[in-house]
C-alpha cells in the first residue's frame, strides 16, 4: 500500500501536466474546486506539518549554512528575477495582472513539490525539507513585504490583507507539527497518505485556475509561457550557481537548485485570487508556474538521477556537517 502511494506521489509532475492540458479544454471539469482553494491549501500545509519532526528543527541549528543559502536565494534572487522579467518582457503592457502575478509567485517560498523532485533526483531530501520549512515560515513576512515593494506600482497591494492571507495559509504547518506531538499514533496512521493528498490538491488548484483563465492563456500563451519558463529556468541555474560559488558539492548544489527553482505556486494562486487589487489575471502566471516548474524539475531529476549512484554523500562539499 505504501509503495503504491509513493508511486502515485512521485508521478506528481505527470498529473500536473495532464490535468492542466485537460483544463485548457474548458469542459467545466475543475471549476467546482475554485471555492475550495483556501481550505485545500490549509490541508497541504497541515500535511507538511505532520511530516515534520523536531529533528528537522535540530538540523537547521546543526547545519545552518546550506539551509540559509537556499532560503536567502529564495527571497533575494527570485523576487528580483521575477521583477526584472516582468518589466523586461513588458508584461504590464499586456496586462498589469500578468506582471504582478509573475512577481508574486517569485516572492513565494519553496513548495512541497521540491521535496518530491529532490527525492526523484536522489539529492539531499532532508536538506530540501528543512529549506522548505524555513522558507515557508519566512514567507509570512517576506512574501507580503517583497510583493508590496516590487509589484505595488503595477497593481493595488493591500499589505495587511496579504500578510493575513499568508499567515492563515502557513499557520496549519504549526498545527500539524503540534498534532504529531500530541497524537503520534493517529498521525502516524495517516502520514503516508499526506504527500499524495497534497499532490491531488495542488493538481486540482492548478487545473481549476487554468480552466478559469483558459481564454487568456490561449490568447497570450507565447508571452506567458516565455515569462514563466525564463523565471524557472534562471531560478534553477542561479540556485545551482550560488551553491557552487559557496563551495558545495554536486548533491547540495542540486538540492538548492531544485528548492530555489520550485515555488509554492498554490500559495501564489491563493493570494492572487483573494486580493482583488491584483486583478483576475494575476493568478494565471501562478498556475502556469506550477506546471512549468514541475516540467523543469522532472527534467533535472531525470538527468541527475542517472549519475547519482557515482556521487557519494561524503564527497567534498556534500557533507552538511562540514558546511
Amino acid at each position: 500500500m505504501t509503495r503504491a502511494l509513493n508511486t502515485l506521489t512521485n508521478l506528481f509532475p505527470l498529473w500536473v501536466v495532464v490535468f492542466s492540458a485537460l483544463a485548457l479544454l474548458q469542459r467545466d471539469w475543475f471549476s467546482w474546486f475554485l471555492p475550495l482553494i483556501t481550505p485545500g491549501l490549509a490541508i497541504i500545509m497541515l500535511g507538511m506539518g505532520i511530516t515534520l519532526t523536531f529533528d528537522d528543527f535540530r538540523r537547521v541549528l546543526q547545519t545552518p549554512r546550506p539551509i540559509a543559502l537556499g532560503v536567502a536565494a529564495q527571497f533575494c534572487l527570485m523576487p528580483f528575477l521575477g521583477w526584472a522579467l516582468a518589466h523586461g518582457l513588458a508584461l504590464q503592457n499586456v496586462n498589469p495582472g500578468f506582471a504582478a502575478g509573475l512577481i508574486l509567485v517569485a516572492c513565494c517560498p519553496g513548495g512541497t513539490a521540491s521535496n518530491v523532485v529532490c527525492y526523484l533526483a536522489r539529492a539531499h531530501v532532508a536538506l530540501s525539507v528543512s529549506m522548505t520549512m524555513c522558507s515557508t515560515f519566512a514567507a509570512i513576512a517576506c512574501t507580503p513585504l517583497l510583493t508590496k515593494w516590487l509589484a505595488g506600482q503595477l497593481v493595488e497591494v493591500n499589505l495587511l490583507k496579504l500578510f493575513l492571507d499568508t499567515l492563515i495559509v502557513v499557520a496549519p504547518v504549526g498545527i500539524g507539527l503540534a498534532l504529531k506531538q500530541m497524537f503520534p499514533r493517529a498521525v502516524k496512521s495517516i502520514e503516508p497518505a499526506a504527500p499524495l493528498v497534497a499532490v491531488a490538491v495542488i493538481v486540482l488548484i492548478v487545473a481549476a485556475i487554468i480552466e478559469l483563465r483558459a481564454d487568456a492563456i490561449k490568447q497570450h500563451w507565447r508571452t506567458l509561457l516565455l515569462a514563466v519558463c525564463l523565471l524557472h529556468g534562471f531560478a534553477f541555474a542561479l540556485g545551482h550557481l550560488c551553491a557552487r560559488i559557496f563551495g558545495y558539492g554536486p548533491l547540495i548544489r542540486r538540492t538548492v537548485s531544485i528548492e530555489v527553482g520550485m515555488q509554492n505556486s498554490g500559495l501564489g494562486t491563493h493570494l492572487a485570487t483573494h486580493n482583488p487589487g491584483f486583478g483576475s489575471a494575476a493568478a494565471t502566471p501562478c498556475a502556469l508556474s506550477a506546471v512549468m516548474h514541475c516540467i523543469f524539475g522532472s527534467f533535472c531529476a531525470a538527468l541527475w538521477r542517472r549519475d547519482s549512484e557515482r556521487l557519494k554523500e561524503d564527497a567534498p562539499g556534500d557533507t552538511l556537517s562540514s558546511s
